[in-house]
């Protein structure tokens, strides 16, 4: 299985390479947002090998931190994302990737990976004077 490619080995533009700030395994989180609604849907990992794919095919693909391989979002599920901007954060350790969402985001069949636990509602938060 593939490990993930960091650096001028990838086919990912050098320009862009050199603005990611990777962590030890050379990854950057990738906060997938619904285009539409602006609603964040999931969190995945791209090394520049899957921020290539992602860029290249309009197809958001990502690395698989526990099968050290690449996938694409809906291949087997039919849920697929297609991607309409990518943009990077100011420090450079997360992509944020917009898409169009097809069926639920979540492999447990919810729309969103963050509507299973929340921790508290809107309400419950405390403002805390700066």
């Amino acid at each position: 299985m593939p490990a993930p490619r960091t650096g001028p080995a990838g086919d990912l533009d050098p320009a862009i390479a050199a603005l990611l700030k990777r962590d030890d395994a050379g990854l950057v989180a990738a906060v997938v947002q619904d285009a539409t609604d602006g609603r964040v849907l999931m969190v995945g990992w791209m090394d520049d090998e899957a921020l290539h794919r992602t860029l290249t095919t309009g197809r958001a693909t990502y690395y698989s931190r526990s099968r050290r391989d690449y996938w694409v979002k809906g291949e087997s599920s039919g849920n697929r994302q297609w991607v309409r901007s990518v943009s990077l954060d100011c420090d450079g350790d997360a992509v944020l990737v917009q898409v169009e969402q097809e069926g639920p985001a979540c492999h447990t069949g919810a729309a969103s990976c963050f509507d299973t636990h929340p921790l508290a509602p809107a309400t419950q938060v405390v403002e805390v004077d700066r």
